[in-house]
């Protein structure tokens, strides 16, 4: 579904009601505002929608690529909500998980922190962001949450070479390894940037997208002509996936 910005109110599905544990996952990588960063305004909007419908205990998962800590960037982006408990990928016992793909497109298995396993209610939110002409969007988002301890640097199976596989392959293999319920596109302004992700051209959009991830990650780009090479890859592998 598509919103105005303006006039955004978040209204949870029925499921919300069920949950006991509700992991949100924003796109905090940089101490860096939005657009680079998920804002806090639409966090705060999100965690009052739950409220409003359940008590159910509320996380923020995100981690670093270096390994570094991500309390400082929370503190810098003002996440600081309460009854929310922020949590950090290094620190969380991390469990390794097979991707359901009978032929992964690249990776076939995940490690991952267990608590988005014990989570009964998962949603990624991210902004509208172009890196290097392609989008990053929802799906995208969930590239942070593999842990830096197994991924970061370039030792076998880290980031060069999952970037090697094609990321676009990667990001495929991840959602249907990570089944996230809902994705949040923070399209209030869209933010280009060509090589330094902190530097960028912003334009104005006041939008927000709201839905499956996979079906609202094709919304924003068909709305807004985005490049989402790794939509076509999801589209190919759910007929087999669901067949």
């Amino acid at each position: 579904m598509i919103f105005e910005a303006s006039e955004f109110v978040f209204k949870p599905p029925p499921a919300v009601a069920r949950a006991r544990r509700i992991l949100i996952k924003p796109s905090a990588v940089y101490p860096a505002a939005y657009p680079v960063t998920t804002s806090r305004d639409i966090l705060s909007t999100i965690i009052r929608g739950i409220r409003q419908m359940s008590d159910a205990d509320i996380l923020i998962l995100e981690g670093t690529a270096t390994g570094g800590s991500i309390y400082p960037v929370y503190q810098t982006l003002g996440y600081d909500f309460p009854r929310v408990l922020l949590l950090d990928v290094r620190d969380s016992i991390l469990v390794e998980v097979d991707n359901p793909l009978a032929k992964p497109l690249a990776v076939p298995t995940f490690w991952v922190p267990n608590v988005i396993l014990s989570s009964d209610y998962l949603i990624t939110v991210a902004p509208l962001k172009i890196f290097r002409g392609k989008a990053s969007l929802s799906i995208m988002n969930l590239l942070t949450m593999l842990p830096p301890s197994k991924y970061a640097g370039e030792a076998p199976g880290g980031w060069g070479a999952l970037y090697g596989m094609g990321i676009d392959r990667v990001i495929a293999d991840l959602y249907f390894t990570l089944p996230f319920d809902m994705g949040v596109i923070e399209a209030r302004q869209k933010f280009t940037s060509a090589d330094d992700p902190l530097q960028g051209k912003i334009e104005e959009c006041g939008k927000i997208f709201v839905g499956e991830p996979f079906e609202v990650d094709c919304e924003a780009s068909e709305t807004l002509g985005l490049r989402t090479e790794y939509l076509n890859l999801i589209r190919e592998a759910r007929t087999t996936f669901e067949g």
